[in-house]
């Protein structure tokens, strides 16, 4: 059940085989998928269709019978105003950019693509939507976005959002597999299509920029002239990814002292440090990864980095160096509710199933709701969208929230504006946000928590997904009594099982975008007992799992 932790875990991605750009490529033309096995099969996960061209599940032809099925479901929920189309650096983007656009421009759809070819985060894709859509009542728009965000170089993928801007529920990803894998099994005969050159020059396709809009909308939900008089010194490391030219032009634009560390884009990210398994992954979340912007904690007031679409952030503090994921979320939410004045009082801390604790903790000691959902942000735009909800954020370090004037910024995770809270967070308490988690914790509790990944097969992910309550019959945690034992959050199903006691939780589920299962444990009682958590975590779920 333990992650097993490679010998080559931070260092640099040099000392492994890099991705065979050109064979990966060769193969999403070359190889087509076999319907009949399910791993080859369209899915959505819980943001997007992802996979490789060599396991031949993410193809061309993929991509050509998502984005018809797109065209099909937007025809009969009657969906007829532009598809913003978003790009990341990833290898495998750029043939499926093409791909998608042979198949819009077939269908007649009109598509705003990025002016001069720039990558598009998909924090600016959702942003450009909800501009458009504002006031609008018909010709909505609505997004793709080609990304498999912070996942290996050979990966690839599609996520579609619908006309509020975010992730789509799983009603219109249910129905566009479903169409998709119908269009693979038939041979593409009813997928439309032109060339590629024609596409590009079809009256359809239109060019939106990206970057000046969503740049030049900043100030609407940063105080970035804070920033600016205080003279805060922050760093950033875009990783190679989409908004690799974002950061230059919103340090020109408001007048903030922001060093970009490297724009270099490479399709095999040779510039990372390797992951826990010994893969390049640009997770921002994971120390492993994020040696080159740990690097980076003794040179300015505040650092991060966002993965490759932007939609995650990683926060590094000269007091604490990379920021736990949780812990940053907490001071985010602590910080944003109380320096939000234009938010509805009763606008809710939004929150995953395994997410710390620290932030129930959080939204009581404000006198604010508590609103816990499944793993998967799609849970969390309606509120962003009507601003019930103030804050959103997943455990693995993606977050967004509202406009200053509770207007929704973006619907989908952004990386982007979360990375910059940390500096306006700097620059209005005269703290970085290590230290006010370290005063957060003095007040509210100083939780130890923990993930553990582990390899795991179609079969095994399906069966943990399955697990139900009745199946853990331990009636104690660590020397607690059980509080709660259930597969669900906010009435709907978390895909796997969560353990509740009073002092600690623990949760398993399988990943929706990698053939791993993930184990969240958590303590207010410290190290020793995190461990005893997880420890009974695994011999729960394997017996749960042995039994079921």
């Amino acid at each position: 059940m333990s992650a097993k932790i490679s010998p080559l875990a931070g260092k640099p991605a040099t000392e492994s085989k890099p991705v065979d750009v050109a064979a990966l490529l060769a193969a999403y033309h070359d190889l087509k998928p076999d319907p009949s096995v399910p791993e080859q099969r369209v899915a959505f996960g819980t943001s997007g269709h992802r996979g490789s061209s060599f396991d031949r599940s993410f193809n061309e032809w993929h991509v050509l019978a998502v984005v018809q099925a797109i065209c099909d479901y937007r025809a009969q929920v009657g969906v007829d105003g532009p598809v913003f189309v978003g790009i990341d650096t990833h290898a495998l983007s750029g043939p499926a950019f093409e791909s998608t656009l042979e198949v819009l421009a077939a269908n007649g759809v009109e598509t705003q693509v990025s002016t001069g070819g720039e990558f598009t985060p998909t924090p600016a894709v959702s942003h450009a939507i909800l501009a458009y859509n504002r006031g609008r009542e018909r010709g909505m728009a609505d997004g793709i976005v080609i990304t498999p965000s912070h996942n290996p170089p050979e990966s690839g993928g599609i996520k579609y959002n619908p006309p509020h801007g975010g992730p789509a529920d799983t009603d219109a990803t249910g129905w566009i597999a479903s169409r998709a894998n119908a269009l693979i099994e038939a041979g593409l005969r009813e997928v439309k299509r032109m060339p590629y050159a024609q596409a590009r020059k079809a009256d359809t396709t239109r060019e939106y920029d990206f970057l000046q809009r969503y740049v030049g909308d900043l100030g609407d939900v940063l105080d970035l002239e804070i920033v600016r008089a205080s003279g805060v010194r922050m760093g950033v490391d875009p990783l190679g990814g989409a908004g690799v030219h974002y950061w230059s032009a919103i340090g020109e634009r408001y007048g903030i002292d922001l060093t970009v560390v490297s724009e270099v884009v490479d399709p095999t990210f040779s510039f990372m440090s390797l992951d826990w398994d010994g893969r390049v992954r640009m997770d921002p979340s994971s120390a492993y990864a994020m040696q080159r912007l740990i690097g980076l904690k003794d040179r300015f007031d505040v650092a991060f980095a966002c993965d490759t679409d932007h939609d995650r952030h990683g926060v590094v503090a000269p007091s604490a160096g990379l920021m736990q994921a949780n812990h940053y979320l907490a001071t985010a939410a602590w910080y944003l509710f109380q320096n939000r004045p234009g938010w509805r009082e009763d606008a809710a801390v939004g929150k995953t199933a395994v997410s710390t604790a620290l932030l129930d903790r959080v939204a009581a000691h404000l006198g604010r709701p508590l609103r816990e959902v499944p793993v998967g942000f799609k849970y969390f735009v309606s509120g962003l969208y009507d601003g019930s909800l103030g804050f959103g954020c997943e455990e693995s370090a993606g977050a967004s929230f509202l406009a200053k004037d509770a207007s929704p910024w973006s619907t989908d995770k952004d990386g982007i504006v979360a990375a910059l809270l940390a500096g306006e967070m700097t620059a209005r308490l005269g703290k970085d946000p290590g230290q006010v988690y370290a005063d957060i914790t003095a007040q509210l509790g100083n939780p130890a928590n923990a993930r553990i990944d582990a390899p795991a097969n179609h079969a095994q992910k399906a069966k943990l997904s399955k697990l139900a309550p009745e199946q853990v019959t331990s009636s104690t945690l660590a020397g607690d009594a059980v509080t709660e034992v259930t597969n669900k959050a906010g009435g709907q199903g978390i895909g796997g099982i969560k353990v509740i006691s009073a002092n600690g939780w623990f949760a398993a589920r399988p990943s929706g975008t990698e053939d791993i299962y993930k184990v969240y444990g958590e303590s207010f009682r410290g190290e020793e007992h995190l461990r005893t958590i997880l420890e009974e975590a695994q011999a729960m779920v394997d017996k749960a799992l042995a039994d079921g």
